[in-house]
């Protein structure tokens, strides 16, 4: 290559600018205009300095300047290749490394680093090549040798990764692809063999690490993208879903398989937001509407359906829907058996009067996370309530639900007691008994129900007129509100 500065020539004769143009679009002649040598040697040194203190892209910066004013420089080049390389970027150093050997094919070590980049990129017939001339110049070169030997190996352990893969042989397909990976890893197709062998056995996260490794490999890689995001979808994570998608429409806006993937996950993204930040807000009418348009939008995808199902199981368990609840916590628990929703359906159970079913799915969360308190809590709870279930049941005395409200409670107990009035039984002594033992739980049921902290230590498997309970001071109808005094025979009832 001819170089001229534009100061050694004079104004062009006509005659010969067409010939000048020519060289200069040939590549036979480079031009610079007003070149200071100076400026390209400070530019130079900055940028061995800065490659020292590891300061990259800053060495970069005036390796370019460096290399603008003076572009056949193979030192420069080299230098600059160097930086790319450390910086992870493969792909330019070796554009540069073409470079320098095309200006000075006898560079031995740009050779010897071409070669070394060619294996990592998995271009293991290029490197061959490469190691080849090195070692015709150099026999004794370790570094070449040790790599050109490896490469035969590595065309053998490709040959079998790609046999196992055909075979579904995903496991060993894996091992294979690993110990080329750890020799190779910069080969992109290598990658993504094994994030599909990594799908294939269930590793979600495998599979993404190594597909992220892919689009960082190459930066235009839309096929990765593409995959991501549909991977991050079928996890249940539109919204991560919609981030790799439109990284794909970034490199192109019109990708005829991205572009109606974004629209897609994009409403699909909306509607799960909707449904978490109902369920943050304890939305819980809120949550349950969503959660069903999340159960419609696409029932072909298992984790979105358990995400809706998870939260119709949690949000209906808190509006007292207890029978919907269920409902839901079992087919949330039949996709993922997680503790929390185990929690959930045992409260579901508790309130449905199903203790040994509460208790089993509490000690199943406790098999499955053993300090998680709140199944420890609960099946302390169920133990209460299983011992309590021997004696008196308010709620049943009372005919009334569980999530009854006072006045609910109140218009039971007037019912109860007008019919279980031992005024009503004079004629007969052992129905009149009869009758004054159930007034008495009557009255016992009204009191407890009634007052919400003595209501509360019930629910928790406490009775607080019991006297064997410690906080239990004993029950004594005839000093309570309803029924005061009993003369000769008769009770004297007053409804409060």
């Amino acid at each position: 290559m001819i170089t001229l500065k534009m100061a050694d020539w004079g104004p062009p004769p006509r005659q010969i600018y067409s010939v000048f143009i020519c060289l200069i679009s040939s590549g036979i002649l480079a031009v610079h205009a007003n070149v200071n040598p100076s400026e390209i040697e400070k530019h130079l040194e900055l940028g061995k300095e800065m490659m020292a203190r590891g300061q990259l892209q800053d060495a970069l910066t005036h390796f370019h300047a460096a290399l603008e004013g003076d572009p056949t420089n193979y030192l420069t080049l080299y230098r600059r290749a160097t930086v790319y390389l450390a910086q992870g970027r493969a792909r330019a150093a070796l554009e540069d490394l073409n470079r320098v050997l095309e200006i000075q094919p006898e560079f031995i070590q740009a050779r010897t680093q071409k070669g070394n980049i060619l294996m990592k990129l998995g271009r293991l017939d290029e490197a061959h090549i490469e190691l080849e001339k090195v070692l015709k110049k150099e026999p004794a070169n370790t570094e070449a040798n040790k790599n050109y030997l490896a490469i035969e190996t590595l065309k053998k352990s490709y040959m079998q990764a790609r046999m196992f893969f055909s075979d579904k042989d995903h496991h060993h397909a894996i091992d294979v692809l690993t110990q080329i990976i750890e020799i190779c890893p910069w080969d992109i197709s290598l990658r993504e063999m094994r994030s599909e062998c990594y799908l294939a056995i269930g590793e979600s996260s495998k599979a993404i690490s190594d597909l992220k490794a892919a689009t960082k490999l190459m930066s235009d890689n839309t096929g990765a993208f593409m995959k991501l995001s549909k991977l991050y979808y079928a996890l249940g994570e539109p919204e991560e879903s919609l981030n790799q998608i439109r990284e794909c429409l970034k490199l192109d806006p019109e990708h005829k398989e991205c572009f109606p993937h974004y629209k897609k996950v994009k409403k699909v993204a909306k509607l799960v937001q909707d449904l978490q930040a109902n369920a943050n807000d304890n939305n819980y009418q809120g949550c349950v509407a969503s959660a069903k348009k999340v159960l419609k939008v696409d029932p072909n995808v298992p984790e979105l359906l358990f995400l809706a199902e998870d939260k119709l199981c949690h949000c209906y368990l808190h509006l007292g829907e207890h029978s919907e609840s269920l409902e839901f916590c079992s087919l949330a628990l039949a996709r993922h058996a997680e503790p929390r929703i185990l929690c959930d359906r045992a409260e579901d159970y508790i309130a449905l009067d199903m203790l040994d079913e509460a208790q089993h799915d509490y000690s199943k969360a406790l098999e499955i996370e053993e300090s998680f308190a709140r199944a420890k809590e609960g099946l302390q709870k169920v133990q209460k309530l299983q011992k309590q279930a021997k004696k008196r049941d308010y709620y049943k005395i009372l005919g009334v639900k569980k999530n009854a409200n006072k006045r609910e409670i109140i218009k039971a107990y007037r019912k109860q007691a007008q019919q279980w009035h031992p005024d009503n039984f004079q004629n007969d002594e052992e129905s009149r008994k009869k009758a004054e033992k159930k007034f008495i739980d009557i009255a016992a049921a009204k009191e407890v129900l009634t007052d919400p902290e003595k209501r509360q230590k019930y629910d928790n498997g406490e009775d607080p007129l019991d006297p064997e309970s410690q906080q239990g001071q004993g029950f004594n109808p005839f000093q309570q509100g309803g029924f005061h005094n009993f003369h000769g025979g008769q009770f004297r009832f007053h409804f409060n």
